[in-house]
């Protein structure tokens, strides 16, 4: 039941979308009832950014650095600010973390493992600490929601109704997989007996971003976990608290100390430190390209540790001629906008074909018109604040290169209101491929809408990019989606949908996009090692 729920709230299948608009009660589709509602707004509802932010009910008890059961300050004293991106306040000072700090955490699971309780137990005690915290989550799933809105500025409605529940259904799904993790037999061209045996890989390091903090948090831990790891992680310097938060819960559940360490800091001097680091034996990141280069030389250069990386896209959505308009509109606005367009598998592509562009065009952009931005802890708010200033000026800047390189702007390309990191709804038309808007990741609300004439021609520009996280299709026959499906080179391809992220379902990229996968089965040789067990055999009755 949960997972349907998840997946239904999530996704934007042709059932769910064609009820939007028919239905207030839509997550994803309020931004018209809320238009309509909202005295003197006849555009992305303002309102909100201009008002006096809403004060969260939730308080900031977690700040300092966990290590080895215990919350402490940083070696060298120091904190950072993390920030309210509706407003670039100060929400609380964080410890931070360097590379003394990554040396204690390091210490600290590497005792753990050699020495300590978690890879000994048997696997179903681990499985039932992993299901308390499953249900503490749950407990605590307004304040952690709370947390996650006002560090990064997500709407509390998504991260409610979303995300929290999503992490408790991944946890379940891991620690249902703790008792099931096994090797094998194999026969032998002579009289031995041959086993394989999945053992824990050691400790794992492991990087998570901004975007998604509690869901990365929940996809790194949970297989590591699960497969009797020990982990040191390092949290985005932007949005620390609901890891903290998170972590605190899990012990509470009964997580031994040392088997789970989190230092928040910044990549130069915690991450490099934890890259690098001898005693680590793997290292999973979740970021930028640019930094998962840098993430992966770095473990070269050091212990030569096997790397996962889940890493940046640019993902066409391609609308075939047979669509449904008006189906197509909503879905691929969803699948840009959703998030603040600050999601690596956006379709931030949107190739539309020759027959249905310019009606598409016309409705995608009444569609961002009606798109409800504000404070993302106000109901109904669809699209709160991009996450820092960095992030701002960045699609900005990208926003301005599409003016200059001769795309249409149709709507938005300018800030919100005066205060935060707000963002109008922007829509360009008639962009080509080989503009900036095309070809890098903005990681923002801007939809780029692009024209093609057939199969061969969008499978040929869909795929000349350096990433291959994933891709989106739209079309009513199946024989089109069957050779789209085939054709291009993405991790997961969605057809009719957009942003399915099930518990079982793998995740990960070709090419740029990065290496391994996330969730579901293949997401546990991670971490673990394949140890064959060779024995000799005396007078067997058999072979």
């Amino acid at each position: 039941m949960a997972s349907r729920r998840m997946c239904s709230l999530l996704s934007r299948s042709i059932a769910s979308v064609s009820a939007s608009s028919s239905s207030s009660a839509a997550l994803f589709s309020r931004g018209r009832n809320i238009t309509s509602q909202s005295r003197g707004i006849s555009k992305y509802s303002t309102a909100a950014a201009v008002e006096d932010p809403i004060i969260p009910a939730v308080n900031v008890n977690y700040t300092q650095l966990l290590i080895n059961g215990q919350f402490v300050d940083a070696a060298s004293g120091k904190t950072f600010p993390t920030l309210d991106p509706r407003t670039g306040d100060v929400i609380a000072n964080v410890s931070e973390g360097d590379a003394e700090d990554i040396n204690r955490a390091v210490a600290a699971a590497r005792k753990a493992f050699d020495e300590g309780p978690w890879p000994r137990m048997p696997a179903y005690e681990r499985q039932r600490i992993l299901l308390r915290f499953a249900d503490l989550i749950e407990k605590h799933n307004d304040e952690l929601a709370a947390l996650e809105t006002w560090d990064n500025g997500k709407p509390y409605e998504q991260a409610a109704t979303i995300e929290v529940p999503m992490v408790a259904r991944l946890m379940r799904y891991y620690a249902g997989w703790a008792d099931k993790i096994h090797g094998l037999t194999a026969p032998a061209d002579g009289p031995y007996h041959v086993q394989t045996l999945h053992e824990p890989i050691g400790v794992a390091g492991q990087i998570i971003p901004w975007n998604f903090p509690l869901l990365m948090f929940a996809w790194k831990i949970g297989p590591a976990l699960a497969c009797g790891n020990t982990v040191v992680m390092k949290t985005a310097e932007q949005t620390p608290l609901s890891a903290l938060f998170a972590s605190n819960l899990l012990h509470e559940a009964g997580l031994p100390a040392g088997v789970l360490n989190v230092v928040s800091g910044f990549g130069p001097t915690a991450g490099a430190a934890l890259a690098s680091h001898m005693e680590v034996d793997k290292l999973a990141f979740t970021g930028s390209t640019s930094t998962g280069k840098v993430v992966l030389g770095l473990a070269a250069r050091s212990n030569l540790k096997p790397v996962t990386l889940e890493l940046g896209g640019k993902s066409p959505f391609i609308v075939c001629e047979d669509a449904d308009v008006d189906t197509a509109v909503e879905l691929a606005h969803f699948a840009l906008f959703f998030n603040q367009g600050q999601c690596c598998c956006a379709g931030s592509r949107t190739f539309v074909h020759e027959r249905v562009y310019d009606e598409f065009v016309e409705k995608a952009k009444a569609r961002a018109l009606k798109r409800s931005v504000g404070d993302p802890f106000k109901g109904g708010i669809e699209q709160g604040p991009q996450i820092d200033t960095e992030q701002f000026e960045k699609i900005l800047g990208y926003i301005r290169s599409g003016v200059e390189s001769g795309a249409t702007l149709e709507t938005g390309g300018e800030r919100l209101g005066d205060k935060g990191f707000y963002i109008k709804p922007t829509v360009f038309s008639n962009v080509k491929d080989d503009m900036l808007i095309a070809k890098d990741e903005i990681f923002g609300p801007v939809q780029s809408i692009l024209k093609f004439k057939d199969l061969e021609d969008v499978v040929r520009r869909a795929n000349s990019t350096p990433y291959g996280l994933a891709a989106g299709v739209f079309t009513e026959n199946i024989d089109t989606a069957n050779t789209l499906t085939r054709a291009l080179r993405a991790g997961t391809v969605w057809v009719n949908c957009f942003d399915i992220f099930d518990a079982a379902i793998p995740f990960g990229g070709y090419k740029m996009s990065g290496q391994g996968r996330e969730k579901g089965i293949y997401s546990l040789s991670n971490y673990l090692q394949v140890k064959a067990v060779v024995t000799p055999l005396k007078n067997p009755a058999w072979l």
